[in-house]
């Protein structure tokens, strides 16, 4: 004799409904689930381009520990990067990836500068003189035995020193904001020629304010500059941060005071440009009040074939034209 099936109560068959209707819907979401989760899983991550990462690195070079940035192939064709006032290698941040897929791009900070050692005063000796010496220790303990040179304020006299003392390692020059001709010395020099002529506590004093202050420093970033936007603020902030380092500022004094030795090699400078045309690109930012335009159009009386390119910005012209500026270089490089 067979068992009765139990009565199903209406609650009872509600729910045995609701769950076979809920397996039916999870087993045709299934695939979608399955395309969803696969969707959402982040797909491997493509092998970063090795040419443009850019390495940190230090050298010793007769016992100062020099900091530099470093990116490209080794065997590419090389690029050093002289930086300017008050800035660093950090200037070069954004140039630097541009261009490091077809040259070793390198960019040191000079002593005192950057995450370069800054030696006590009385026993290093901040001049442009040295700081060549230094370079060219450098350039040669990385093995580099020809290269082209961008250079930047400060970087240009220590790089015409480094070109006009070795024309042999120097494929071609690149200029930027970067004076050797009296005609970009304006007004803003004349305190510095005050304190050229007597380095006394009030010519010192008013330099420390001028030229060493954090509204100088953002003044030198900013001034001219079209679109400030475009200007990051971490930059000129970096740089007050390392000229406020306990004694940094005796050290930027001792070389506004050296700056005068520099203009009394620009004949030698002329010269290197007369007798060896390096291949020379001038970039210059015109609105520049450090370093007066007119300074660049001078460059072609010695070296006809100078390229010369002006943008509408101020004295750091990377800040605002990085990527209109790595196309020039790209194009004047490219063959040499």
């Amino acid at each position: 004799m067979s068992t009765p099936s139990p009565v199903l109560r209406p609650a009872s068959r509600l729910r045995r409904a609701a769950a076979s209707v809920l397996v039916i819907a999870i087993a045709l979401a299934l695939p979608g689930l399955a395309s969803a989760q696969q969707a959402e899983t982040p797909a491997p991550v493509a092998q970063q381009d090795q040419a443009s990462v850019v390495h940190y690195r230090k050298a010793v070079v007769d016992g100062v520990e020099i900091a530099y940035r470093e990116a490209g192939p080794r065997d590419a064709p090389v690029l050093l990067l002289l930086h300017g006032f008050p800035s660093s290698s950090h200037m070069y941040r954004d140039l630097m990836p541009r261009l490091a897929d077809r040259y070793r791009v390198i960019a040191p900070d000079y002593p005192g500068f950057g995450q370069s050692a800054a030696p006590p005063m009385d026993k290093f000796e901040y001049s442009f003189d040295h700081y060549a010496t230094l370079m060219d220790g450098f350039t040669r303990q990385l093995g580099l035995k020809r290269y082209a040179l961008y250079l930047m304020d400060y970087g240009a006299p220590v790089g015409f020193r480094l070109a006009s003392a070795h024309p042999e390692r120097v494929t071609a020059l690149v200029i930027q904001n970067g004076n050797a001709y009296e005609e970009g010395i304006g007004k803003f020099w004349d305190p510095i020629k005050a304190y050229w002529k007597d380095n006394n506590v009030a010519n010192r004093e008013l330099l420390l304010k001028a030229g060493l202050s954090a509204e100088a420093t953002r003044w030198q970033y900013l001034d001219g500059v079209r679109d400030e936007s475009l200007v990051s603020p971490d930059a000129y902030a970096l740089d007050q941060a390392y000229l406020e380092r306990p004694g940094n500022k005796d050290i930027q004094l001792a070389l506004f005071f050296d700056y005068q030795h520099n203009l009394s090699k620009y004949p030698q400078w002329h010269a290197y440009f007369r007798k060896h045309r390096p291949p020379t690109l001038v970039i210059w930012g015109k609105n520049d009040q450090i370093f007066l335009v007119a300074g660049a159009e001078p460059y072609r009386r010695d070296n006809p074939d100078a390229q010369v390119h002006l943008f509408d910005t101020g004295h750091f012209a990377l800040e605002t034209h990085a990527p209109q500026i790595a196309g020039l270089i790209r194009d004047f490089l490219k063959d040499r």
